[in-house]
């Protein structure tokens, strides 16, 4: 389950332990990154903390939409 698969990425991060994630689960994804990078193209549209990220105008336009908030 997602839960599961979160308390796991959890699990590492207490440890020290980077992972890298790709993923179209966006608001679930957010919720357990320090860092996110949003690619368009090819190319990186913007990085940052998760709330920088949700923040940016284009990465809403393009792929969060509006009313994208973490929960």
């Amino acid at each position: 389950t997602v839960d599961a698969i979160q308390e796991i990425i959890c699990n590492l991060r207490a440890q020290g332990i980077s992972i890298l994630i790709t993923d179209h689960q966006v608001r679930e994804t957010l919720q357990v990154t320090d860092r996110s990078y949003v690619i368009r193209a090819g190319k990186v549209l913007c990085h940052g903390t998760p709330q920088e990220v949700i923040a940016n105008p284009e990465a809403r336009k393009h792929y969060f939409g509006e009313d994208m908030q973490l929960s």
